[in-house]
């Protein structure tokens, strides 16, 4: 049986914008997407059925409108993340606690593709 890592289900995307306080009321309001949570200045989380869609300004990288995260789901991330970086994907950022929930731990570590785009692995540890 093989247990080497893969990819499934998208968790969450990040759509990078000017201005979350201006964009947040075009998502919940307009396109009525269900509100979640903010957890910092910037950063506001709703939900598209099952993915969650994250807004928030330039991180590091990127502009506005030019800067989209694929965020998968998985388990075991410091394992998967690790496996996938010996199978030649290139470390962005080792996993790392990002955000204590009242019934979870989020964590998230970072890859980039061939071509410099980010891929995002969440584990929602319970």
């Amino acid at each position: 049986m093989n247990s080497s890592p893969a990819l499934s289900e998208i968790g969450q995307i990040a759509i990078t914008v000017s201005d979350v306080a201006a964009a947040l009321p075009f998502y919940r309001d307009v396109l009525g997407l269900k509100f979640l949570f903010s957890s910092a200045p910037g950063l506001a989380f709703l939900a598209a059925g099952s993915v969650r869609l994250m807004l928030s300004t330039p991180q590091g990288a990127g502009a506005v409108g030019h800067n989209s995260i694929l965020y998968f789901k998985i388990t075991d991330i410091v394992a998967a993340h690790a496996a996938f970086v010996e199978r030649g994907a290139k470390n962005e950022r080792a996993p790392a606690l990002a955000a204590k929930l009242p019934d979870h731990e989020l964590w998230l570590g970072f890859l980039r593709d061939p071509d410099g785009n980010l891929i995002g692995l969440m584990e929602e540890k319970r």
